[in-house]
């Protein structure tokens, strides 16, 4: 599962060389120059058309959402709103915030009368977890946090008691609450609640009318009409080598994608133990540098591309072809690029 690590906001004031490089999947030509903070920007583009882009720090990442509406009002207002979807729905999502619902299912595991967005996206895991036979599983929390608190310098058997505690079976709900089978388990919705959540905050634009928008959280991108009314937003995928070239670019108009990468967050030196977690062998795993998704929501692409990422480059791309309205880019750990059938 991904893992969003709880960054220090002061630490994110990058230039806008650093931004663009960190974010898996980034769009091109969408942040100012210089230094990289909470901006917003606003200007008549056109005689029909006004632009209003503004980045700001949530999910622990870079927030980025260009707009292209015919009303500045709305379009400001609209984009304030999605902004603030984003802060109430992670507020109930994170499992880092002593305050929300899931920091208290992980504390006591057990959870009643969850709120319904949170119970949403457990039964949308649950279901993933089925389509991935076992591979993608929220209850890998307990190896994340053996990783962290070892710097994945493990002892003896410490993985695999741990690894007794990791399975989504265990996860018991229905409409009363959620609970946990087992003491000790905990989840974490970090490998699909920032796709859920980019989502949730497009509905938001859409219920106020605007047409052209794409919204980019750290690499989960979803894109909507055309950029400046008129032409299809142009989408990078980042280099997980870090070489300065683009794997592949492509242009979008309504559509989401997201990617998972190796090269962000590692809990060791050797970089052997990082941010997404096999939860059958209880290890990161090696084979793959980043897998690309595109399909028909940020959620589902944020779900995928950390799925895939545990399969073989081989087996990932299969598991793609199988997905309807699904399209897969992986670059294995040998920098040998593969595509699903329909990625283009």
């Amino acid at each position: 599962m991904t893992e969003t690590e709880n960054r220090n906001p002061q630490h994110l004031q990058w230039d806008r060389r650093t931004f663009l490089k960190a974010c898996g999947v980034l769009t091109l030509g969408m942040a100012a120059g210089g230094t990289l903070q909470a901006t917003t920007g606003l200007f008549k583009f056109n005689r029909r058309l006004y632009h209003v882009a503004d980045n700001r720090i949530q999910m622990g990442t870079f927030v980025s959402m260009t707009l292209f509406d015919a009303s500045a009002q709305r379009a400001e207002e609209a984009m304030g709103q999605a902004y603030a979807e984003i802060d109430r729905l992670s507020a109930i999502l994170s499992r880092h915030d002593s305050d929300s619902p899931l920091f208290h299912l992980n504390k006591t595991g057990s959870l009643d009368h969850p709120p319904p967005e949170m119970m949403n996206l457990v039964q949308e895991s649950l279901r993933y977890h089925r389509l991935s036979h076992g591979l993608f599983d929220i209850t890998v929390l307990p190896l994340v946090d053996l990783f962290q608190s070892t710097k994945g310098q493990l002892v003896g058997d410490e993985l695999e008691s741990v690894l007794t505690r990791v399975d989504a079976r265990n996860i018991h709900w229905d409409i009363s609450g959620i609970r946990f089978a087992k003491p000790g388990m905990g989840i974490t919705l970090d490998g699909i609640a920032k796709g859920y959540i980019v989502d949730r905050a497009a509905a938001v634009l859409r219920r106020y009318g605007v047409e052209h928008f794409l919204i980019n959280a750290g690499g989960d991108i979803i894109t909507q009409g055309k950029k400046e009314g008129a032409h299809a937003w142009t989408v990078a995928v980042e280099d997980p080598a870090k070489k300065g070239h683009y794997p592949a670019i492509f242009a979008m108009n309504d559509g989401a994608v997201a990617t998972s990468g190796n090269y962000e967050i590692y809990y060791d030196q050797e970089k052997l133990f990082h941010h997404i977690v096999n939860p059958v062998s209880g290890k990161s795993p090696q084979l793959n540098a980043s897998v690309s998704v595109r399909a028909r929501s940020v959620m589902e692409a944020d779900a995928l591309s950390t799925t895939v990422f545990v399969m073989s480059p081989e087996q990932g791309i299969h598991f793609i072809n199988q997905m309807p309205s699904c399209e897969g880019l992986v670059i294995s750990a040998e920098g040998e690029t593969l595509k699903s059938q329909g990625w283009v």
